[in-house]
């Protein structure tokens, strides 16, 4: 099972190892990819700082993220999986997780990032401030500079078994499963039913939906659960407790597309 993650604008906020070892970093793949996004973002932050700002949309508030991106090369690191700091993260709790739990997380979370493609997080990464909604000069908006890339590498990422995409819709637009490996990928959104005046009404609801699917994985991981297709994973996720809809879709080669229904937001 491989789980595709967004990455979280909540971040650590510096690192505590050494330095970014570019080599050292999984899906070798992508390496020259990694090295002209962050040759781009580190000559653009060190240079005319208004320029950055307005280039990575970032508020006057975070003006030092321009200085933070500048010094990328040389700033301390940490597992991506203790970087990043957002709701989904939170509720997936990596730190928490028993020893078991831990090692599957690293074999099979996949986190896609702005700056790396994606990387796993055990990944030593320093803290920075580029989303995959970034036009970078030379390199255009990134959503369309990583499609090349990561056409190449993730069949082989994807292996033979489940991908569970649960990254949000910019992220997505770096890589869309195809063929065989669609049919094998399940996307899902948490809907919040409620009723009103007698009547079922269904939303979404973003700030739930992130912590929804952090619980969900990490239930899946504690759980050991190893489904091998969209199919059985909805039969994983109902014997864990969580109320699934969804079908396989009318034509071949399309992902599922799966939603997961809950009553209480917490």
């Amino acid at each position: 099972m491989l789980v595709l993650l967004p990455p979280s604008e909540g971040k650590a906020a510096s690192g505590r190892g050494a330095p970014l070892k570019p080599e050292s970093l999984s899906l070798p793949g992508l390496a020259e990819a990694r090295a002209a996004v962050l040759d781009g973002l580190v000559e653009l932050c060190a240079g005319d700082e208004e320029k950055a700002r307005e280039v990575l949309g970032l508020s006057e508030g975070l003006r030092g993220e321009v200085a933070k991106n500048a010094g990328l090369r040389t700033a301390g690191t940490r597992p991506a999986g203790e970087l990043y700091t957002g709701v989904l993260y939170d509720a997936l709790g990596l730190a928490s997780l028993d020893p078991a739990a831990r090692r599957r997380a690293g074999t099979s979370l996949l986190v896609f990032s702005g700056l790396w493609g994606a990387v796993r997080v055990g990944d030593r990464i320093p803290p920075y401030r580029c989303s995959m909604g970034v036009k970078l000069p030379g390199l255009g908006a990134l959503g369309a500079f990583w499609r090349t890339p990561m056409a190449e590498v993730m069949p082989e990422a994807a292996g033979g078994g489940l991908v569970l995409d649960l990254r949000s819709s910019a992220y997505a637009a770096a890589w869309r499963p195809k063929g065989a490996v669609a049919e094998r990928t399940a996307s899902v959104r948490v809907l919040h039913a409620r009723v009103v005046d007698g009547v079922e009404r269904r939303s979404v609801v973003s700030h739930f939906n992130k912590a929804t699917k952090g619980r969900m994985v990490r239930d899946l991981l504690v759980a050991g659960a190893r489904p091998s297709g969209p199919a059985e994973l909805v039969t994983v996720l109902r014997d864990l407790g969580y109320v699934v809809e969804g079908e396989a879709p009318a034509r071949p080669g399309r992902p599922w597309q799966l939603d997961v229904v809950v009553t209480e937001i917490h």
